[in-house]
């Protein structure tokens, strides 16, 4: 789950998966808030989950974790 949700930001960014550090806040990510609105969306869609927004999970790492526990 977590290379695909990398996948999903580093297809977002139009940047390589391998630049994209997931314990790294999405803000240092280059990621504002509506960015991170249409990632969560994009997420939702592609995988399948509901998701509220949250700064539960500021981090691909929080956020694989977040999934994980509300499946």
């Amino acid at each position: 789950m977590k290379e695909k949700i990398v996948e999903i930001l580093a297809d977002y960014k139009r940047v390589s998966p391998d630049t994209i550090k997931t314990d790294a806040p999405f803000t240092e990510l280059g990621l504002d808030s509506l960015d991170v609105a249409e990632l969560v969306m994009q997420i939702e869609d592609e995988l399948g989950v509901t998701l509220e927004m949250s700064i539960k999970y500021n981090t691909i790492d929080k956020l694989v974790a977040y999934i994980e526990a509300h499946q």
